[in-house]
């Protein structure tokens, strides 16, 4: 048997398989904190305490034989954020997230100092990926940078606490801005730019590689064999490409979760720096994707039911009944945006408001928006999403 390891921004989800079945799932939320504007930030201890109940949730029920048979735990998770860890591995301060959008001057000052870096990093410089975060913190937290050690995204601190060593996979350091994405390794030129020590990033490995063995103590706490393997995994984008086998030249997948892609899978490195597509290493060896980035998925679903009080269901299945004409329109950036528009300053509303708007059809334009949202990605790629072939049906 074998566990998979989400780490998502809202939840840590845990999946128990066997033979490539799943057996059972659990979940614990996790909350985001916004101490500034255009901030978002999480506590890496928390998603630590959030993983070990998921595993414990799942493994608890299983005799004795059964946890002892259990071989590996895959990680995967959110990317961009930043997890700061001094020289005894200790965090440093609450994760920035993806969505956190507070580096935004000095995406600025890495355009300015290079300015190609969109061809080499696969996306201009936009405030969620991770090194404007490392340049904002040299400017407003030198204390803080200055004792960092280690760098590592998300999942890759998952792995940390479960393993006990640092490393990445190519998918998730794409999303960095330090990334050579043709010749898949750290960039010096780019960590240069971004008060970045290339010494502070982990090792690159391929997403199927074995990371590192569980430690002696997080098995002893679960009942598991000291000989499970760590396998590094991916960023999310990624390895739900690979789960519907979006990894071919030509196939892709729509993922609508906190934010939403649009992706297209290639054997290639394809740049389009100009329609902010974000073009990434694959977490598979020798592939590569493209990928329109929506900060605003399903995200202004849950914010407008949190809102108006209702249940997402409850709202959804009464924005069905709205007459297509008493629709108002909703601009969904609560959190700026990347696709197509780059523009982190960018904010959602309402415009079209009546006497007689319903929250039903306040609904459907949430909806609606977002839907549109998809249709902006998809021109976003030209002619490259007209190609895009069906995966075949399991």
């Amino acid at each position: 048997m074998e566990i998979g390891l989400d780490l998502g921004t809202s939840s840590v989800i845990g999946l128990l398989c066997e033979a490539g079945r799943p057996r059972a799932e659990a979940r614990r939320a996790l909350t985001t904190a916004s101490p500034m504007p255009y901030a978002s930030e999480q506590t890496p201890g928390d998603w630590w305490q959030a993983a070990r109940a998921v595993l414990a949730e799942l493994v608890t029920p299983l005799p004795e034989a059964e946890r002892r048979s259990i071989r590996a735990i895959a990680l995967s998770g959110q990317m961009h954020g930043a997890v700061l860890l001094d020289a005894a591995g200790d965090v440093l301060r609450p994760a920035m997230l993806w969505n956190d959008g507070r580096a935004h001057a000095e995406c600025g000052l890495l355009q300015e100092a290079l300015p190609g870096i969109g061809t080499r990093a696969g996306v201009p410089p936009l405030p969620g990926f991770t090194a404007p975060k490392l340049l904002w913190l040299a400017r407003h937290e030198p204390e803080t940078h200055a004792r960092i050690a280690h760098v590592l995204l998300p999942k890759d601190y998952l792995g940390l606490c479960l393993h006990g060593g640092y490393a990445t996979d190519p998918s998730d350091a794409a999303g960095t801005l330090w990334f050579d994405q043709s010749r898949r390794c750290w960039s010096g030129a780019l960590c240069a730019a971004s008060a970045t020590n290339p010494g502070w990033l982990p090792p690159v490995l391929e997403g199927a590689q074995v990371a590192g063995q569980i430690l002696p103590q997080v098995a002893a706490d679960l009942g598991l064999s000291p000989k499970v393997q760590i396998v590094t995994g991916g960023g999310d984008a990624a390895t739900g490409a690979v789960a519907v086998g979006a990894v071919e030249d030509g196939t892709g997948l729509i993922s609508l979760g906190t934010s939403g892609q649009f992706l297209l899978a290639g054997n290639d490195y394809r740049p389009n720096p100009g329609a902010f597509v974000h073009a990434f290493a694959h977490t598979l060896p020798g592939r590569w994707y493209q990928m329109a980035a929506m900060l605003n998925g399903a995200r202004p679903m849950a914010w407008f039911a949190g809102v108006s009080g209702a249940e997402i269901g409850a709202l959804l299945q009464e924005a069905a009944e709205v007459p297509e004409t008493r629709v108002p329109l909703f601009l969904p950036y609560l959190t700026g945006e990347r696709s197509p528009h780059g523009d982190p300053h960018i904010r959602g509303g309402f415009f079209g408001l009546e006497d007689s708007t319903s929250r039903a059809a306040m609904m459907r334009a949430v909806v609606e928006a977002v839907a549109f949202c998809f249709a902006d990605a998809v021109r976003s790629f030209g002619p490259a999403a007209q190609g895009l072939a069906p995966l075949p049906r399991s």
